[in-house]
């Protein structure tokens, strides 16, 4: 089983739910990139990734989560998704930023422009357009009940049918990834 891993805001692909998730699946080969800042260089790196990697599924957290959806073609599951990314102001703010974790390239800061919240916001009129009846039964959204960073439920179910809320935060932990995500990752590459 093949699983590729998006990674939310300021992560890495060397994220800690990366590190559970090859831990409690190691039968599971866990692709997890570290995601450009641009999400104009973002969005077809994924693509090109996706494609190149042919994943059984894609899980996607927070902006991951909302990169993920738009991964046509593949089975994906959305976690908590941050699908108004350019107008969550206490989390995309210009400025200097640290990496919450260590990337590939050793980066420790980013940079966020406002040319990069204008760039999210395009993306974000165009995630939904053209979404087939395939693109439906291929989504999964998972949404913390107790998420106070981003509560995009109601947005997200109006396209996608198969919503479902969990007793968790914004950020996975061990055990929502032991009662939620893996069974749910189970049976969807067991279909």
């Amino acid at each position: 089983m093949k699983i590729v891993y998006f990674h939310g805001f300021a992560s890495s692909g060397a994220s800690g739910t990366v590190q559970l998730l090859r831990k409690l699946m190691p039968e599971a080969e866990v692709v997890a990139p570290d995601i450009p800042v641009e999400p104009l260089e973002a969005l077809p790196f994924l693509r090109q990734l996706v494609e190149q990697e042919q994943p059984d599924v894609i899980i996607g957290t927070s902006m991951g989560g909302m990169y993920a959806h738009q991964m046509h073609g593949f089975k994906r599951i959305c976690v908590n998704p941050a699908v108004n990314m350019s107008t969550m102001s206490h989390v995309l703010k210009t400025g200097e930023h640290k990496f919450l974790n260590g990337r590939k390239d050793n980066q420790k800061t980013f940079r966020i422009t406002r040319d990069i919240i204008q760039h999210h916001n395009q993306i974000e009129r165009q995630q939904f357009k053209n979404l087939t009846d395939e693109d439906r039964a291929d989504v999964w959204g998972l949404f913390g009940i107790h998420d106070k960073t981003c509560n995009t439920y109601g947005a997200f179910s109006k396209h996608y049918p198969q919503c479902q809320r969990f007793d968790g935060e914004h950020q996975l932990n061990e055990k929502v990834l032991k009662k939620v995500v893996i069974p749910l990752v189970k049976e969807i590459v067991a279909c």
